[in-house]
């Protein structure tokens, strides 16, 4: 009987450590549900502060996007409208962690901000990169969407810009996406800054022609083309005195743009081509002259018998000479 009051005892005893138990568990989770209840003022405050920050953010973006856009920059409205408007969401979202959490300053904020910045700006190194220099591509504007440019290996029109590469269309119809870090490092060919451009072009005459005469005609032929323009006016220069001809350099102006110049070039070469074959002046061909030795065993052996006596005839003058001076000189 002792026993049995002893276990029942021991059971009670297990119960009410287990109900006391669950009993502090229920009222941490009551404490929470309180402090919560009592936060929901702060709660709502602060996402007013944020819904307020948002439209701000946005009513101040749309201005910068409407002003650069009037200012024919659209690409950098984009860029510093967004960059404006989340500069007035992260205010309003750390004013609404000082509302939430009274106990947090400011300060305190900025602070772990500042060494957070450290480390983002470590994991995303290229990233920043890139978009830094997409920024000041935009601020300074070395091109303009349109432009034809050439990067590295790269030649094409300028489709997009935007915050992380350069979007360019090739003249073969790909498009290539250009990192901006790229671009504002590397040097930059920009095609179409001027309306105008020069091209060039070597043809070779003979060198019985007159050279005058053939520059006045080609001269004549290139200016007749369309699209050639006529001020600065087409010019035929004596470059180059090659082994087989004369070259003369054509130069002339055309519209900047790759397709004009192009299809201008065709036509002007074509245009030299007809005009000099009418005037009768030669094009040579590249002339060579190639010279073969025949290395035969018989014809080696002849080769080296007469090297072999042209050397000992070399020899006996030599000597023959040497005693003549030495009778002189006795």
């Amino acid at each position: 009987m002792m026993q049995a009051q002893e276990s029942q005892d021991n059971a009670l005893d297990k119960l009410g450590a287990v109900s006391t138990d669950y009993s502090a568990a229920i009222d941490q989770v009551d404490s929470w549900v309180d402090g919560a209840i009592r936060l929901i003022p702060h709660f709502t405050v602060a996402l007013v502060v944020l819904l307020v920050a948002f439209i701000l953010g946005s009513i101040f973006r749309f201005l910068v996007r409407r002003h650069l856009r009037r200012r024919d920059r659209p690409n950098l409205g984009e860029v510093l409208g967004s960059l404006v408007k989340w500069c007035v969401v992260l205010v309003g979202f750390l004013l609404a962690a000082t509302i939430v959490m009274p106990s947090l300053k400011p300060g305190d904020l900025i602070a772990g901000l500042g060494v957070s910045s450290v480390a983002i700006g470590f994991a995303f190194k290229d990233i920043l990169q890139n978009w830094l220099a997409g920024l000041l591509i935009l601020l300074r504007q070395p091109f303009e969407i349109g432009d034809q440019i050439k990067v590295t290996d790269f030649e094409g029109t300028v489709h997009r810009i935007e915050t992380r590469a350069t979007l360019i269309d090739t003249y073969d119809g790909q498009r290539v996406v250009i990192p901006n870090s790229d671009i504002y490092t590397n040097a930059i060919l920009v095609k179409t800054t001027h309306a105008s451009r020069r091209s060039d072009y070597e043809i070779g005459i003979g060198y019985n022609d007159n050279i005058g005469e053939a520059c006045e005609i080609i001269r004549r032929a290139v200016a007749s083309v369309e699209g050639v323009e006529a001020d600065p006016a087409p010019e035929a220069l004596p470059w180059d005195l090659a082994a087989s001809w004369v070259s003369i350099r054509a130069r002339w102006w055309t519209s900047s743009t790759q397709a004009n110049v192009t299809h201008v070039r065709a036509r002007v070469i074509q245009s030299v081509k007809e005009a000099l074959d009418e005037a009768g002046i030669d094009m040579p061909f590249e002339t060579q002259v190639h010279l073969f030795h025949d290395q035969t065993e018989g014809h080696d052996r002849a080769g080296r018998k007469q090297r072999k006596e042209r050397h000992t005839g070399a020899q006996e003058g030599a000597q023959g000479a040497a005693q003549k001076r030495e009778g002189k000189n006795d």
